[in-house]
């Protein structure tokens, strides 16, 4: 991406300011940040951040500390950095002033309750939200390539790893595995931690990694994601280790991927957020089994793993163009084990596409 993007995603967001009537935004969700600047999309914990951002009516400011200096130079005007140091809050809060910045909106899910009440103290803050998400929710053309790519490995790990499911590895075993194939295979690290579960522990939909082995005539649920070209991929398959899976396996997979399918005839524009996961719903009612669908049909990703649109039974919007969610149904039983099985697709003009 050129820096030109990132002033037209800035001018997208004054747009929405101006419609609020705010003055000024501090963007400080790492994701946010880059999205608008393409500056550093990590930070290291929820108290430590590499810098902030400004957005105003007429110039653009960035705030960082001389750890980042020089990546903050490649991306930003020179005159318009203001590298902080212990007296952070006083510094940014004088910096701003000095341009005639005295307010400000400001994301809480992404600001450290000590930064607030230290930057509280030279400005008023007001609080926002997702604003900015409200913009990363629409991919473009640039970004859709990375997260194809991002995909691409994840399709290539699945077709390496189902190779590697032996029974007498254990859950941890297939995890490093996953996390070693990605990092040798072009991957800037993983999405998320790969959830892998064996028998009754893939009915927890977010299983951690454990000692339990493999063991043959079972199932293995594994969801996984990498980072690439820094968008991520999240896909989930269940496989069943040995030659013949079980009569159980084979109806619930049906199931599971008949609910999917359902679910993506009908993605297209128009389509109500709530309506994507009745479709899928329906198709276990029909069965009977929809007390073991326990959680949402999908979600967003692209910077985060986890973004908006939610397609669930309280979620709220309407499908459009240029979105990417995922489609990922399952059925959970805590005394056999679940199946999951997950596509991104990507909402196209007149329905969507398997990415």
């Amino acid at each position: 991406m050129n820096t030109a993007v990132f002033e037209k995603r800035r001018q997208d967001l004054k747009e929405e300011m101006e419609a609020r009537n705010l003055p000024a935004m501090l963007v400080s969700l790492a994701a946010n940040r880059y999205y608008l600047s393409g500056f550093e999309l990590h930070d290291a914990q929820c108290n430590e951040s590499s810098g902030w951002i400004v957005v105003t009516p007429d110039e653009d400011y960035l705030f960082t500390d001389p750890r980042y200096t020089d990546a903050a130079k490649k991306v930003w005007k020179e005159e318009n950095i203001c590298v902080y140091s212990a007296s952070k809050h006083k510094q940014v809060s004088d910096f701003l002033k000095g341009k005639g910045v005295k307010a400000m909106g400001f994301e809480p899910k992404a600001l450290h309750l000590f930064d607030y009440d230290k930057l509280a103290d030279h400005m008023d803050l007001k609080v926002t939200e997702n604003i900015v998400e409200a913009l990363r929710i629409y991919k473009d053309a640039d970004e859709i390539h990375r997260m194809e790519e991002s995909i691409r490995i994840n399709h290539e790990l699945f077709e390496y790893i189902e190779g590697e499911l032996i029974p007498g590895r254990t859950e941890a075993d297939i995890s490093w595995l996953i996390e070693k194939y990605f990092r040798e295979h072009g991957a800037e690290g993983m999405a998320f931690p790969s959830i892998v579960g064996v028998g009754p522990n893939a009915a927890l939909p977010h299983a951690i990694p454990g000692e339990t082995k493999l063991r043959e005539n079972e199932l293995v649920l594994i969801d996984t994601g990498c980072r690439y070209l820094d968008y991520n991929s999240d896909q989930t398959r269940t496989f069943w280790v040995g030659d013949k899976p079980s009569d159980r396996f084979r109806k619930t997979m049906d199931q599971v991927r008949a609910a999917q399918q359902a679910a993506i005839d009908i993605i297209k524009p128009g389509l109500t957020y709530v309506e994507a996961y009745e479709a899928a719903y329906a198709v276990f009612a029909k069965e009977g089994v929809e007390a073991m669908f326990t959680h949402g049909l999908g979600h967003g990703v692209g910077l985060e793993t986890h973004e908006p649109p939610s397609l669930s039974k309280a979620a709220q919007g309407t499908l459009k163009p240029d979105m990417v969610v995922t489609v990922e149904p399952g059925l959970y039983d805590p005394a056999w084990g679940g199946i999951r099985w997950e596509y991104e697709v990507l909402v196209t003009e007149d329905g969507c596409r398997v990415l």
